[in-house]
């Protein structure tokens, strides 16, 4: 019978590396050699036993079949990992035997017989059980030598199977990489080939084999959330949560909430407990933007949760410990911003542990065509049309164009182009005034004013060598619409900011935007 057998038992270890159909035909193998009908194979998975293949019958495979057998309890499973040795066992006699399983299986384990799944190395990683539900285990063959040539059969087929998990674990691992690096350059749209882009990338990638906290800086529009995202999907926190807070978009006392949770009854309205966010991103990384517009308040707070490393959410007593990744990220001169005493000096430095400056477009010229290209590419492919291209002199401009709303801007101009231009090719004519005119710049709120060394084009100079004044045949109150949305635009039309930033409070600057007509 072993030599009639040879053959089908070389075909079945080394034809194939799916694991599922190897250890079923492996199982089957065996079962035939004994001539007996119900067997199980289990893998050791932390602190539990896990079984990964049965063979029996339908009542057998839906019971055990992903079953588990905690370490913890008596089994015969548990007794052949923790002693590497094969081993025979009468069924329900036997005190390591797990009779659970057999509660509503008609016909019950007479007798076990089984031997460990072992590397090379000596470490035992599994069990294949062959049982016998004949009456008095009459069928298992036990002769001492027919077991140990079945013993050398189960060896090979453990190592078989270890290689067959192992492979498929590193289809599982590539693919999982290639998706990482899928999403790093098409969801997260990181891409570019200037130097000074690359070396921002390079200080990616070694940053995100640390913890220390980083401080992205860079314009508006220049990609920092989306270069937090890159250093956690990089890291070794990869697979724990991303927190994101912009510290500039809500109240401080909202904030606040957000950050550290609170106790029922804390304060009015605190109807329930609420969890934190660095609370919630134990384990992974919180990304902190505008932290430049962080209260004073709330840095020392954050302070002291990158001392201690410990939080307490409000109107609770105990502080809990919590594992996180700071990476925080800011438009804003925080030197400045310390020497005004707006911003705590010693946290700015338990931030600025990694500092990565983002550069702006302008600053990237080489990449614009780069970034044109792709962002057509993926806006085209989600609007199911033909793409576009650009013409050689268009391009041109768009090189020369100083691009002050940075990737954001040349993100919403592709959308832009694909929405106004009928032709499959963007020319000069296309695109607006102040694209054509790269030294010309446009005034914010929409109103396109071209300029050349402090004159408007087309105007020269007064000989006295005063400048004339660009607002000519302009009203007030297109000058005072400019300008206020010139202050949004700035703040990402966070009006506490623009209201700010305007020397007014909120209800003034809002009675601006109403008399205005501003709206986003």
């Amino acid at each position: 019978m072993m030599n009639d057998l040879d053959y089908n038992f070389y075909r079945v270890l080394f034809e194939d590396l799916d694991p599922a159909r190897l250890m079923k035909r492996f199982l089957e193998l065996l079962l035939k050699i004994q001539n007996v009908e119900r067997g199980s194979i289990w893998i050791r998975e932390k602190d539990h036993f896990v079984c990964v293949e049965s063979l029996g019958g339908p009542s057998q495979i839906d019971i055990i079949k992903g079953a588990s057998i905690h370490a913890d309890e008596k089994s015969i499973v548990g007794w052949v990992m923790e002693n590497g040795r094969m081993t025979i066992a009468e069924g329900g006699k036997d005190p390591r035997h797990f009779k659970a399983f057999e509660k509503h299986m008609q016909l019950k384990s007479a007798l076990i017989l089984a031997f460990p799944l072992i590397l090379r190395d000596g470490q035992v990683y599994g069990v294949v059980q062959i049982v016998d539900t004949s009456a008095g285990g009459s069928r298992l063959n036990l002769d001492d030598h027919y077991l140990r040539i079945l013993k050398s059969i189960v060896d090979m087929g453990a190592i078989a199977i270890n290689n067959a998990l192992q492979h498929t674990d590193q289809i599982a691992r590539n693919r999982k990489l290639e998706q990482t690096l899928r999403e790093i350059r098409n969801r997260i749209q990181i891409i570019g080939q200037s130097a000074s882009f690359l070396e921002a990338m390079k200080k990616v990638r070694d940053y995100a084999r640390t913890d220390f906290p980083v401080l992205i800086t860079g314009e508006s529009g220049t990609g920092k959330d989306l270069v937090a995202m890159a250093l956690h999907n990089l890291s070794s926190r990869k697979d724990k949560p991303f927190v994101v807070q912009n510290c500039s978009a809500i109240p401080e006392t909202l904030l606040e909430s957000e950050l550290f949770g609170y106790k029922k009854g804390a304060f009015t309205g605190a109807s329930d407990d609420k969890t934190g966010l660095l609370m919630a991103a134990t384990g992974g990384t919180v990304f902190l933007d505008e932290i430049g517009d962080m209260s004073r308040l709330l840095q020392s707070r954050l302070l002291r949760v990158i001392q201690n490393k410990e939080i307490k959410p409000l109107g609770e007593s105990n502080t809990h410990k919590i594992d996180i990744r700071i990476i925080s990220a800011t438009n804003k001169n925080l030197n400045e911003a310390v020497k005004e005493k707006t911003f705590r000096e010693d946290l700015y430095y338990r931030l600025n542990v990694l500092p990565l400056h983002l550069p702006p477009l302008r600053e990237r010229k080489n990449d614009i065509p780069l970034l044109l290209k792709y962002f057509i590419k993926r806006e085209s492919l989600e609007l199911g049309h033909f793409q576009k291209r650009i013409s050689d002199e268009a391009l041109s401009c768009l090189v020369d164009y100083r691009w002050p709303g940075n990737i954001r801007e040349l993100e919403n101009f592709v959308k832009y182009i694909l929405s106004t231009v009928d032709g499959d090719m963007v020319g000069v004519t296309d695109l607006p005034d102040n694209y054509k005119h790269p030294a010309h710049r446009q005034l914010p709120g929409g109103e396109s004013l071209p300029f050349a060394d402090g004159a408007p084009s087309g105007q020269p100079a007064d000989p006295a060598g005063r400048p004339d004044f660009p607002f000519t045949g302009l009203t007030w109150e297109a000058l005072d619409k400019a300008y206020v949305r010139h202050l949004l635009e700035k703040n990402n039309w966070v009006v506490t900011r623009a209201a700010r930033d305007a020397g007014m409070n909120r209800s003034t600057f809002d009675s601006r935007m109403k008399k205005l007509g501003i709206r986003k």
